[in-house]
């Protein structure tokens, strides 16, 4: 990695610049060399990107739920890894979903919505880049192009995501100007939210007793993430697009189980091939790479990823590609390393499709969203009692009071998914678990069976085996499809594709093979 370099002034404007390293030239005839000799650049942004209009009709629909009020979203600055050297950067998911920007975000930007007489004006704050006849295009590592690369303009942003766009320097005289009406999505950028509430403590509104008061801002976090629960035409297809993007990511990971199978920590190349392809396909993987292997597949959110993928283990992979959009999917398959599945591996694999497919089977408008997980853990009663391991009958168990069958089963079956891996998670309950489904919402249906390698309730031979299978539903007018279906999901069907038998693949539910 390249080091840093500085300048005096890069020093001040980039406070994590390291002056007792810099070798940067400071006379003024560098400063006179590099500043000329520059081609001009290409004409900028011809037209807005599709999702301008989607992103002015969500901030739309936020308008009329705050008339006349100053609304503020950041979408956060880069977060420091050690030193200085940050994270990559991710902007936060409500700037994403009302301005359209995704992973081409300039780090810091802030969405200001000002109340008008008859809504608000859209305005975008953000820092352009350092011209060429400045120090800081050279010698500042943070915003300057010779390390970050070319940033838009105000005029290509304004046209490319159909927004006023303005310098930073003109925030400072919104930020002057709060009162009571102004409200700040809290978390995204913690330095914006401090001088918001030192405003509001000097001014003495939105205060109780010297505390902020933060009601208001609690009620814009819920209401930005209650807009994405159904989602529009524009992110049903980026859905689409990430499912088809992390099939081919399950596809690269089994293709190289060979290779997989003979290092010893296995785990770690399944988690690379498939981070390849969310990298070329899109921005980054949407979550950490599950790749639990053998017991691993018992612990619900392994993500070290350092063990083995040893041929008779099963291997759970749960994993997701986000698109730049910041879409993502979220999949989870089961495969026996081997390329068979054990009678026993078999049975347990099939009874968690059977909940699976049982919780898709009830998925239409009108229903309840709990009502999804009860259909599947109808089914994981049934077949926990049916084999022996509940100390009472699958109905007793699913009474309120009981649920034996959650020792094996202790997650929800569902969540909703879209530009957050867990999206909507600031929603009001009535909204989310006991709300209604709506055509054009998108959640995962991800039921489970794990039989910890030293659970003594269960037989030996199911010890250490763990499966769940995940797919992503759209709810549709008249009732739901699943938009993974395509990948893999019977026992034979999971055989035959590491075996390399592609089988025939069809829109339509795979029939029952036992």
């Amino acid at each position: 990695m390249v080091g840093m370099a500085d300048s005096d002034k890069a020093t001040t404007d980039a406070p994590r610049a390291t002056e007792n390293r810099s070798t940067t030239p400071a006379s003024d005839r560098f400063r006179d060399f590099i500043s000329n000799g520059w081609a001009d650049r290409p004409a900028g942004v011809g037209e807005a990107r599709e999702q301008a209009m989607y992103a002015a009709s969500r901030r739309a629909r936020l308008s009329s739920l705050f008339p006349g009020q100053r609304l503020i979203v950041p979408a956060g600055p880069a977060k420091q890894r050690s030193n200085d050297t940050d994270y990559p950067y991710r902007a936060h998911s409500a700037f994403a979903h009302l301005t359209g920007w995704g992973s081409d975000t300039v780090p810091g930007s802030v969405l200001v919505l000002e109340p008008t007489d008859d809504g608000h004006d859209a305005v975008l704050f953000f820092r352009e880049a350092a011209g060429r006849d400045s120090d800081e295009f050279y010698a500042n590592p943070e915003i300057g192009e010779f390390w970050t690369g070319p940033r838009p303009s105000r005029d290509d942003v304004a046209v490319d995501l159909a927004l006023t766009a303005r310098g930073p320097g003109e925030l400072d005289a919104v930020l002057d100007a709060i009162d009571e009406s102004t409200l700040v999505v809290r978390e995204a950028d913690a330095r914006l939210t401090d001088r918001v509430d030192s405003a509001r403590l000097v001014g003495g509104f939105r205060t109780t007793e010297d505390a902020v008061d933060t009601t208001g801002d609690d009620e814009l976090a819920r209401d930005v993430s209650e807009l994405r629960l159904v989602k529009d035409e524009y992110e049903v297809d980026e859905m689409r697009r990430a499912v088809a993007a992390t099939a081919q990511g399950f596809d690269d990971v089994v293709r190289d189980l060979p290779e997989i199978i003979e290092h010893p920590r296995g785990e770690r190349l399944v988690e690379g091939t498939f981070n390849r392809r969310a990298r070329a396909e899109g921005n980054a993987v949407g979550y950490d790479t599950i790749a639990a292997s053998g017991p691993h597949a018992c612990i619900l959110h392994w993500t070290r990823n350092d063990g083995p993928v040893l041929p008779g283990d099963l291997i759970l992979i749960d994993a997701g590609v986000e698109l730049d959009s910041y879409y993502t999917a979220d999949i989870t398959r089961t495969l026996p390393v081997s390329g068979t599945f054990t009678r026993v591996q078999r049975m347990v694999y099939e009874a968690v499709r059977e909940a699976a497919d049982a919780a898709f089977a009830i998925v239409k408008p009108g229903i309840r969203f709990r009502e999804v997980h009860a259909a599947a853990m109808a089914v994981i009663a049934e077949k926990t009692a049916e084999w022996g391991f509940l100390p009472v009958s699958a109905e007793e168990s699913l009474k309120p009071d009981a649920g034996y069958h959650r020792r094996y089963m202790v997650h929800g079956t569902s969540h909703h998914l879209g530009i957050d891996v867990h999206d909507c998670a600031q929603a009001r309950r009535d909204l989310y678990l006991d709300g209604e489904l709506q055509a054009g919402m998108v959640f995962t249906i991800e039921p489970g069976l794990y039989f910890q390698p030293d659970d003594l309730t269960v037989p030996e031979e199911f010890r250490g085996i763990g499966v769940r299978i995940e797919d992503d539903i759209l709810v549709t007018e008249d009732g739901a499809e699943n938009l993974s279906a395509f990948i893999p999901r019977t026992a034979t069907e999971v055989e035959e594709w590491i075996a390399g038998r592609a089988p025939v693949w069809s829109d339509e539910e795979s029939d029952e093979e036992e």
